[in-house]
């Protein structure tokens, strides 16, 4: 007996756990397939509603249902399905909300769309605006119903309000997002590319409509239309950006109205089809026929879901829901948006103070697209909504232009001062060579050079056009008026240097040639001008232009400045001289005087005998 217990047992075990086999029994029943999480923030799946669709081959439909709490969601369900409470979803009268999630009749509709042999699930959501629940989880319900469904019926109470527009466009905006970012194609994941979101049938169902007037359709349409702002009130702007956010939906919405079943409304599962308002009778009949004829397959990127498929979809844009911080219609989302921004714009500073200023305006001009396409990349990655992103992107750009300015003005204000303070180092050092104690051309020419090279590469940004054509006109005019003072400092320089000789060859040295070399430079530079009348007609004379020559290759070389060590190297010759003079002489001829004494003994005088 015992062995034959443990083997019946085996046998259920593998039967529960057998590849296609299903733990549900009767599907004719409701089934959740999203649960709220015990904080009542976020959604979970729910294995036995996945269940109920997982088993679906034939290409799927979701009509789902959204609206208020306890605004007769569930038994709107259960009229479309021919149901009675009992049967059906569950239906409460208190004043809490009775449906959790979203829940799923576990037995489709089998219809024949266009061809096509489609299973058709109906779907009961939770009321928002009931107490105890936050905003976002309002919006996630909303949104993941947008997403899920191919005919999507807003069910509201005797009219439209300004707060029905905008949460349903609020959701929208958020099922367009995650849909664009994380939609799945069969076998592969798109996560992070942008596709195109594909809008369910929108149906605006009015409950107990008893207002005269308008049709429910013309309601719709006023209340869609754009109000008119030619004062351009802010308040306004929002309202029609609100209408703007629908856009996507397209025509693809229509409207109905249903007349109040009975009077008693917490008798209504209680009631025959005969006790009920003939008019809501034959309005509700309208209305199945109506839901019958807007009905397609959910499509995802050209493609029908079956039920596995489906439930892949739904598995990710839940994740995609759940994973971070989403925006809520609490606060909008220009507000929510202006946090990003923020972040971002601080992206864009933080790059552009890291430049190293004053720097070249095309560089600042790369520099400035990288780091704005870093931050708006960024935005791209982080933003909620796509109608009022681009306005928050809009504005993004128009602050990080701002920034812009901000940093061509400091590149500006860093380069004057850099090229300016290169210019008065140019202008002094122009300034010294004009008065060099013994005038070099060579000299002059590598000063020259030396500038123009360390203002060329040093004087970076917008500024160094401008002080280009500054330094260009003050070094023309240094080397201008350096020539034409060249030539006469140099002459009167090989003046004196020839008299300067005589001296030395003649009483210090004692040389003859040097004295007669430079007494012929002497009469030379003054006959020369004394001949021709002026000593600017020497200058053209191939001597001057050879002792010119001899001249720069003594005075100024890239080894020796003579003009910087003229002084010391002038009194080492004088001491080697008098040196010379005074110690070798002394050594060769015996002890002498630099100046001559008299002497007063006579050589005779010497050797005479004393007398007496």
């Amino acid at each position: 007996m015992e062995i034959s217990y443990w083997i019946f047992v085996f046998s259920i075990l593998l039967l529960l756990l057998a590849p296609g086999s299903s733990s549900i029994g009767n599907f004719n029943q409701p089934f959740p397939i999203v649960e709220p999480d015990p904080g009542h923030t976020k959604l979970r799946l729910s294995r036995e509603g996945l269940e109920a669709i997982s088993r679906i081959t034939t290409p799927i439909s979701a009509v789902a249902v959204i609206g208020p709490y306890r605004s007769g969601k569930s038994f709107l369900l259960n009229q479309l399905l021919s149901l009675s409470c009992d049967e059906g979803f569950g239906v409460g009268h208190m004043r809490d909300t009775k449906t959790k999630g979203i829940w799923v009749w576990g037995t489709p509709l089998e219809m024949d769309i266009d061809g096509v042999r489609t299973s058709v699930f109906y779907l009961d959501t939770e009321g928002f605006e009931s107490v105890g629940k936050s905003n976002v989880y309002d919006d996630r319900i909303f949104a993941l119903a947008t997403v899920m469904s191919s005919v999507l019926i807003y069910n509201l109470p005797e009219t439209i309000r300004e707060a029905d527009i905008f949460r349903l466009s609020f959701a929208v905006e958020l099922a367009e997002e995650f849909y664009g970012r994380f939609a799945l194609l069969p076998c592969a994941e798109l996560k992070g590319q942008d596709i195109a979101f594909e809008p369910a049938k929108l149906l605006w169902l009015i409950q107990r409509d008893f207002l005269q007037g308008k049709s429910v359709k013309e309601m719709v349409d006023e209340a869609l239309r754009h109000v008119p702002n030619t004062g351009g009130d802010k308040n306004i702007d929002q309202v029609n950006q609100i209408r703007d956010s629908l856009a996507v939906m397209g025509d693809n919405s229509t409207a109905f109205s249903l007349p109040q079943p009975h009077l008693m409304r917490t008798k209504l599962c209680d009631l025959k089809d005969a006790d009920l308002d003939p008019m809501y009778v034959r309005k509700r009949d309208q209305l199945k026929e109506l839901v019958a004829s807007i009905i397609r397959p959910k499509i995802v990127q050209g493609k029908h879901l079956n039920g596995k498929e489906f439930v892949a979809f739904l598995e990710q844009i839940l994740d995609a829901l759940n994973k971070g911080e989403i925006p809520s219609t609490g606060s909008l989302v220009e507000v929510f948006n202006k946090g990003i921004l923020e972040r971002c714009l601080k992206i864009y500073n933080e790059r552009m103070a890291k430049l190293g200023l004053p720097m070249p305006e095309q560089s600042l001009q790369d520099a400035h697209e990288r780091s704005r396409e870093e931050a708006m990349n960024a935005f791209d990655e982080q933003h909620f909504g796509r109608h009022h992103a681009k306005k928050s992107a809009e504005q993004l750009d128009e602050e990080m232009k701002e920034a812009y300015k901000n940093v061509l003005m400091a590149n500006e204000y860093q380069s004057t001062r850099l090229c300016e303070g290169l210019y008065t180092r140019c202008e002094d050092t122009m300034d010294q060579l004009q008065v060099l104690r013994l005038p070099s051309m060579a000299k002059f020419n590598a000063g020259f050079l030396q500038c123009n090279e360390s203002f060329d590469q040093e004087c970076v940004g917008p500024s160094k056009v401008n002080y280009e054509l500054r330094m260009t006109k003050m070094m023309l005019k240094a080397r201008s008026l350096f020539i034409k003072e060249y030539n006469q400092r140099l002459f009167n320089w090989l003046v004196a240097f020839s008299l300067v000789m005589v001296v030395v060859g003649r009483f210090i040295i004692k040389f003859i040639l040097v004295e007669m070399a430079a007494w012929v430079l002497f009469i030379f530079l003054e006959t020369y001008t004394r001949m021709f009348w002026s000593a600017e007609s020497l200058y053209y004379n191939p001597v001057w232009h050879v002792i010119v020559a001899t001249w720069e290759t003594i005075v100024y070389s890239p080894i020796l400045d003579l003009d910087r060590w003229a002084i010391p190297i002038a009194c080492m010759i004088a001491l080697g001289i008098l040196y010379c003079r005074c110690y070798l002489g002394r050594r060769k001829h015996g002890p002498s005087w630099l100046l001559p004494l008299y002497n007063n003994h006579q050589k005779s005088g010497s050797n005479r005998a004393r007398s007496d």
